[in-house]
């Protein structure tokens, strides 16, 4: 199913036959502030199976991340952090950055991994966030990408539609994307680390 949502004002209607597809363990693909996405509910591990499958990846080996709406339960899936890592996220998010922190005990279960570390995002899209504030709790996430070295990172969901169409329940047409990846930062040591430069400006790291 291929649903039009506008970003700048999700009709709740929508929001709510998303997360019904999710809880109901469906696989969802949505824009975000950076490449579109693809998502499930973080507690349905049938549904973290498939998403693996879609992206290519092992679950031991896929870099997945959660999309959370706020910073107030990324506490739940980490390790503590310090208050500059803190400030930093306040000061950023809603936004194209990924936070990768240390993660706790739940992890490993979720993704059935060894995972010591977890990707973080508050993208600044109200689509993503909305879908996950109605389903009360974050959902796992990983960025898609067609087998085209000229339109790898594909922007309309049209095209997403048709290519993913058989592989997911549920496309959101929320606008062009965009083909640059969110800004990824290393908080597990002493200090920020770069990793990966991308639409979130650079200067946050410094």
């Amino acid at each position: 199913m291929l649903l039009k949502i506008y970003p700048d004002n999700p009709a709740p209607r929508h929001i709510d036959m998303v997360v019904n597809t999710l809880k109901e363990g469906g696989l969802v693909i949505y824009p975000t502030d950076s490449v579109y996405a693809i998502g499930c509910d973080m507690y349905n591990q049938e549904a973290i199976d498939r998403l693996c499958q879609v992206i290519g990846k092992k679950s031991e080996n896929a870099n997945l991340a959660l999309i959370c709406y706020d910073l107030k339960n990324i506490s739940e899936y980490c390790l503590p952090f310090s208050n500059s890592v803190y400030k930093l996220m306040r000061s950023s998010l809603p936004g194209a950055y990924t936070f990768i922190l240390k993660a706790n005990n739940k992890v490993p279960k979720l993704f059935k991994n060894k995972k010591k570390e977890i990707g973080i995002r508050v993208p600044d899209n109200n689509i993503p966030r909305e879908i996950v504030n109605a389903l009360g709790n974050p959902i796992v996430t990983a960025s898609i990408k067609l087998n085209d070295p000229i339109n790898e990172y594909p922007t309309n969901a049209e095209i997403i539609y048709d290519e993913f169409k058989n592989r997911v329940d549920l496309v959101i047409d929320g606008g062009p994307g965009s083909t640059e990846h969110s800004t990824v930062l290393d908080c597990t040591g002493e200090e920020v680390l770069l990793i990966r430069e991308g639409k979130g400006l650079v200067e946050i790291a410094d």
